[in-house]
């Protein structure tokens, strides 16, 4: 095992406190801190140092793929790291999006390399389903809601002009895509009228209580309403929620650990300044109720806990030692990266023994052996499900 430095993403609606908390770093930080990224994506890959220089992560990996990656990961995945692990920290909404599966992505990056680079869908060939733990209380919209409970909610609010969307949503599933469609292809000119009158309305609850938290963000933005039609759920520390493809998603606002096939394909859908494509937009999306967005974790061994998911890019599991087990094994298949959330931990796979405090992490190759972690403290250890 060796150390991995991760860099630090500054987007706008990332938090001043959590990644920096994390890090045992001054609070507040200098600017927003909204992603750790710990893995070898190209648009900011992690790196492990060689003779005192940090070298990037994609170029150990190039070097040696069969190595770090072993040979079934290369035969599966070729020389790439297939996921990325994450601290997400939001103070404020992400877009609303969803991400297109294996086929869909293939087809529309080849589709796309003949059009101009502003309006490319896919800017590489894979697919990017993602699963995030709670690190906080964290607040998330994932997955559709039954249409019938979303009619109720925009009809409270008794404005006029939402009655052919609340009408729609009334037919059921038949008539949802008809809803999303007419929302995000609101007359431009409009847009900021309709929002307003949403968040003037009289009407109470958490939907509108939600409305007027997102048309604070985005006054003008569809997606207000769009986020309507979504579970908004809430989880507690260690609770986690899957965002298959085409589950329209978006995180509003806490601090997770978050596990993604490394991939740059999104499909937004409103909340967002940036371009959304609606038509390729809807059809991606999965028109089908989320009954119960959130995952449980389920026992994996003494201290170990995982979320299983139906994908083989990557797995991820929590480890929580102390008191009574002062030490877990967790035997991995592939590349590992072991992100320590408290500590002092000490991570152990046959080939180095590391010593992590809260917010470092390390990374194995598929070399190592079975993973051992003691000390006192949780980690989070992200591999490839392929085995």
């Amino acid at each position: 095992m060796e150390l991995l430095y991760g860099p630090v993403r500054d987007y706008a609606w990332g938090s001043r406190s959590a990644i920096a908390a994390l890090q045992g770093r001054p609070v507040p930080s200098e600017g927003p801190e909204a992603e750790l990224w710990l893995g070898a994506h190209p648009g900011a890959p992690a790196a492990v140092e060689r003779d005192g220089e940090r070298v990037s992560l994609l170029d150990v990996l190039a070097a040696e793929p069969e190595h770090w990656l072993g040979r079934k990961g290369v035969d599966r995945f070729g020389s790439r790291l297939p996921f990325l692990l994450k601290v997400l920290a939001a103070d404020g909404a992400l877009s609303l999006q969803a991400h297109p599966d294996a086929k869909q992505a293939r087809a529309g990056h080849a589709a796309d390399i003949s059009r101009p680079v502003g309006e490319r869908n896919y800017v590489d060939p894979y697919h990017k389903p993602e699963l995030l733990v709670a690190l906080s209380p964290f607040e998330a919209l994932c997955g559709f809601r039954d249409p019938a409970e979303s009619a109720r909610a925009l009809a409270a609010f008794d404005v006029p002009a939402l009655e052919p969307v609340v009408t729609a949503l009334r037919t059921g599933l038949a008539g949802l895509r008809t809803a999303v469609r007419t929302l995000l292809t609101w007359p431009q000119e409009e847009r900021a009228g309709l929002v307003s009158a949403v968040v003037a309305a009289p009407a109470e609850g958490p939907d509108a209580d939600l409305a007027r938290s997102l048309a604070a963000e985005y006054p003008a933005d569809p997606g207000v309403l769009v986020a309507l039609l979504l579970n908004h759920v809430r989880l507690v520390p260690g609770e986690a929620i899957w965002m298959p493809a085409g589950n329209l998603h978006a995180y509003l606002r806490g601090t997770g650990v978050e596990i993604m096939a490394a991939s740059d394909n999104v499909l937004r859908g409103g909340l967002t300044p940036k371009r959304v494509d609606v038509d390729e937009l809807l059809r991606v999306l999965r028109f089908e109720v989320l009954d119960d967005p959130v995952v449980v974790a389920r026992p994996a061994g003494p201290g170990v806990d995982c979320w299983r998911v139906p994908v083989d890019d990557f797995a991820l599991q929590r480890v929580t030692v102390g008191g009574e087990v002062p030490e877990a094994e967790l035997s991995v298949d592939g590349p590992r990266v072991v992100l320590c959330v408290s500590g002092p931990l000490t991570v152990d796979d046959g080939t180095g023994v590391l010593k992590l405090e809260s917010g470092q992490a390390a990374i194995g190759s598929a070399a190592g052996g079975p993973l051992r972690i003691s000390g006192s403290g949780q980690a989070y250890v992200a591999s490839s499900g392929v085995s």
